[in-house]
């Protein structure tokens, strides 16, 4: 389980479309190591930077139950809520400084996956009232030709946040071109400084992760208690479940990682209060993975067979839906959990670095 997958409409999907292909190598070996007989289906497949004036969810606490019908956790609801609340803070902040928050999307190639998640960010930072800035290159780019854009969105006040869109070209150095991005503007929060805080004791990064950050906000706003309980977190990817663990642990949750080496992995994830699963593996987590009253936040988004869809497909999680919400207390469904809230962390932390930026309190 080498990657991790969220919502098509996040900019982790575009990023992450060239570990799908390293997961699928890896599926076999993990299979091997789970315990219980392997039937996947179809296809082979902190916190949010919230300020005093937002308003404090409404959304009713979860309690770790033994009872047989999981409460579904909403992360559309709950991300059209921050961004009302993001939509007001930016509309604050124009009238007492006239200043705009501003996110910049370096695009290079004309793929159609990585256009339209571009044009989804455009639309959801024109919903809540933040600048769009686009650098479009084409494909046979040079390296400089992106470094020079990065400078000077670096170099722009009126920009706050910036991301290159991913995959790149092969013939880029990604490394190379993402850490030339200011670490002050860093709002997908993947530069090896923000990560380094994120880990260190008594540090806070500048940005967090947006996907891990989503799962995180999740739990907050549906009173899930963290403090204390066991948590495991499927998936150690840089981009989600690395970072979800860390944050895991600030949150003082004592926890353990899944991952294709893991020897007897149900046994290990059957043991935890929280489970965060970012696999990219359909139909990994079972039922009988399942502490009764376990919590569950599925980031996996992946296609299987379904002849009755006009797509010859559907999208399904990590989690087998169907058996683990007779086991759980709460899980986020596949799709409309963990995706919208990765756009509205993406929103939320570009407004973070325009307040930070400005000073605006």
């Amino acid at each position: 389980m080498a990657s991790a997958l969220s919502d098509c409409s996040s900019r982790a999907t575009a990023r992450l479309l060239p570990f799908q292909r390293s997961v699928q190598s890896r599926v076999s070996q993990f299979q091997r190591s789970v315990s219980i007989a392997w039937n996947p289906l179809g296809m082979n497949a902190i916190r949010s930077a919230a300020s005093p004036h937002w308003s404090s969810s409404a959304v009713a606490p979860v309690a770790m139950t033994t009872e047989t019908s999981a409460k579904v956790i909403d992360g559309k609801s709950v991300a059209k809520q921050i961004k009302d609340e993001i939509a007001g803070e930016i509309l604050r902040m124009k009238d007492g400084t006239g200043i705009v928050p501003g996110l910049a999307v370096i695009l290079v190639g004309s793929r159609k996956d990585s256009q339209t998640y571009v044009r989804n960010k455009k639309k959801a930072c024109e919903a809540v009232g933040i600048k769009s800035y686009e650098a479009n290159l084409p494909e046979d780019s040079t390296e400089e030709d992106v470094l020079k854009h990065i400078a000077r969105f670096n170099d722009d006040p009126s920009v706050h946040g910036i991301l290159v869109q991913l995959p790149l070209p092969r013939h880029m150095n990604e490394e190379k071109i993402l850490n030339a991005v200011s670490i002050e503007k860093d709002v997908d929060g993947f530069h090896p400084l923000n990560i380094g805080r994120l880990a260190m004791q008594g540090r806070d990064p500048l940005f967090v992760p947006c996907t891990p950050k989503g799962c995180m906000e999740l739990l907050h706003r549906y009173g899930v208690e963290i403090k204390g309980k066991r948590a495991v977190v499927i998936g150690r990817s840089n981009i989600v479940g690395m970072p979800a663990a860390l944050l895991l642990q600030k949150a003082n949750a004592t926890i353990s990682m899944v991952h294709s080496y893991t020897k007897n992995p149900e046994e290990i994830t059957r043991q935890a209060d929280i489970i965060i699963s970012a696999a990219g593996v359909a139909n990994l987590v079972r039922g009988s993975w399942i502490k009764p009253g376990a919590v569950v936040i599925d980031v996996g988004i992946n296609p299987i067979d379904d002849a009755e869809s006009p797509r010859g497909y559907r999208l399904v999680g990590d989690v087998c839906y169907e058996e683990v919400c007779t086991v759980a207390s709460a899980i986020t469904p596949v799709p409309g959990g963990v995706g919208p809230m990765t756009i509205a962390m993406l929103l939320s932390n570009t407004l973070s670095s325009a307040k930070r930026i400005h000073n605006f309190k």
